[in-house]
């Protein structure tokens, strides 16, 4: 933050505010300081916004919106741990299938919460989810 008040980067330090805000409005609904992994997932859930007001503001035509959504995203995401790759993401989808005996889509919860666990807190749940719902159904 001081960072971005040296250099005079708005955006950086609005984006950087607003974290800091989510996170605090976070701790007084839980009642209690977030840890790390309190507060990157309060990030990725105001990462998500972002994706969520880009579809939008482009559906509306309001390219400027977009535009700076999409600066935002990019400041939030540098503070984020690099994702799992697909290629990842499939192979611990399969490992994971393979040891608890899934056959079935029907059984996408016995597969998604070892596999969100072993992916860590910056893979995609939504891909991860897409990727297992294929393998179960055997595409």
């Amino acid at each position: 933050m001081k960072e971005a008040l040296r250099s005079r980067d708005t955006l950086r330090l609005e984006t950087i505010r607003g974290v800091r805000g989510a996170v605090r409005n976070k701790e007084i609904e839980i009642g209690e300081l977030l840890g790390d992994e309190g507060i990157l997932r309060v990030i990725r859930g105001l990462v998500k916004q972002r994706i969520d007001s880009i579809e939008q503001f482009r559906n509306a035509g309001r390219d400027d919106l977009v535009e700076k959504e999409g600066a935002e995203r990019a400041v939030l995401e540098a503070y984020l741990p690099a994702a799992p790759d697909e290629a990842e993401i499939e192979r611990v989808v399969r490992a994971t299938i393979a040891e608890v005996g899934a056959t079935s889509p029907k059984e996408m919860g016995r597969v998604m919460k070892p596999a969100l666990e072993r992916l860590g807190p910056a893979a995609d749940g939504k891909l991860v989810s897409q990727i297992a719902r294929r393998l179960l159904a055997g595409d």
